[in-house]
């Protein structure tokens, strides 16, 4: 159908039923394009963002679910981990002083340092240092020796019956030609009634 433009002079809005067929048309398919563009935009647009919500929170909760199913399906090897975990606690909470031996520690790094052959010049406690659910020991040292007997030093305090760990070595030279070494040792006894922070198991979400 071809479209007279000469039929949309003149129209008349009061008398609509007047008016050509050719306008009639035009008018309707225009009235047909804003009722579609006012709908989407007042009812369609929100519908649609309301299910991209509804898709992202559903790829949300498929994570969580494969998440908690793995957790799910190795709960058994990761109670026989907890296990072996608690015992092996155990065992280390046995190499940590007691209050009791606390003092003895001194007498076992001086007899350390002295069957390497070095010499003590200083071994003195520092002011302990709360952790979380430890309670932390340094003690200065300050010996002189050579290399080999500063060796023998470091592997005899590693065969201690108590966990004791050796930080922050510095080793100068004298003017006589002896080494003088400054060592921070530090030992740890666990707070009673403190509870270790939890780990969570591989696989859960942090």
């Amino acid at each position: 159908m071809k479209l007279d433009l000469s039929e949309f002079n003149d129209i008349d809005f009061e008398n609509i039923g007047g008016w050509p067929t050719q306008v009639k048309v035009v008018f309707a398919i225009m009235l047909a394009v804003c009722i579609f563009v006012a709908s989407y935009f007042l009812f369609v647009s929100d519908a649609i963002a309301e299910l991209d919500k509804e898709q992202r929170q559903e790829e949300t909760l498929k994570n969580d679910f494969k998440a908690k199913y793995q957790l799910a399906a190795n709960l058994k090897l990761y109670r026989e981990q907890l296990e072996v975990m608690e015992v092996q606690f155990a065992e280390l909470l046995k190499m940590l002083p007691s209050q009791n031996e606390m003092p003895g520690l001194l007498d076992d790094l001086t007899f350390v340092a002295t069957d390497a052959g070095l010499k003590i010049e200083s071994l003195d406690w520092r002011e302990e240092i709360q952790r979380d659910f430890y309670i932390e020991f340094p003690i200065s040292m300050s010996v002189g020796g050579n290399y080999h007997e500063m060796g023998q030093l470091v592997s005899g305090v590693a065969k201690l019956p108590r966990i004791v760990s050796l930080h922050d070595f510095v080793i100068t030279r004298g003017e006589s030609g002896e080494l003088a070494m400054e060592i921070l040792a530090k030992t740890y006894r666990f707070k009673e009634g403190a509870e270790l922070p939890a780990e969570k198991p591989e696989g859960a979400k942090k």
